[in-house]
């Protein structure tokens, strides 16, 4: 083996081809989720019953050359069957997908809960530190009372002095 030949560690390799065909598996995703929704609602119930209702007529009371199956309808079971072959992955899919987006929703509240609450408790700190601040502060209210107090005492020494001057 020649040094050109020999495999570099420092770089990746160069893509495979596969014989499998690539597609996207968001975009499949999504497409997944549209049927999901679609066979999960009644329209889709109503529209398979009227089908169903004209597949037996038509192969029972049609035109005998034109019936396309005949009385035990195994094509008709082989259709559902293929049918419900199809849409049950395509449900789990679907619901996986929605478990994914679902866990990184929960997930997201999660961060968010805690965020909010470690800033429910710096704000109650923060709370709790002013009303102690405040505590120390002489507040208009206390002033006023103090104040009052003061007339009432001087009100009250004055009244005394009239009276022991007027004896």
């Amino acid at each position: 083996m020649s040094t050109t030949e020999r495999t570099r560690l420092d770089q990746p390799r160069a893509p495979r081809r596969s014989l499998m065909p690539e597609y996207d598996p968001e975009a499949f995703g999504r497409v997944s989720e549209k049927i999901a929704r679609f066979l999960g609602t009644g329209r889709f119930i109503v529209w398979m019953t009227v089908v169903i209702v004209l597949w037996l007529l038509w192969n029972t009371f049609g035109p005998a050359a034109l019936r396309f199956d005949e009385y035990p309808f195994i094509f008709l079971t082989l259709m559902l069957s293929l049918q419900a072959s199809y849409a049950a992955p395509l449900i789990l899919l679907a619901q996986n997908r929605q478990d994914d987006r679902d866990r990184v929703n929960l997930e997201q509240d999660r961060k968010q809960n805690e965020r909010s609450i470690a800033d429910t408790e710096y704000l109650t700190r923060e709370i709790a530190a002013l009303r102690m601040g405040l505590g120390e502060v002489a507040t208009r209210d206390w002033i006023r009372s103090e104040f009052q107090d003061l007339l009432k005492e001087l009100e009250g020494r004055t009244a005394a002095a009239e009276r022991s001057a007027e004896r």
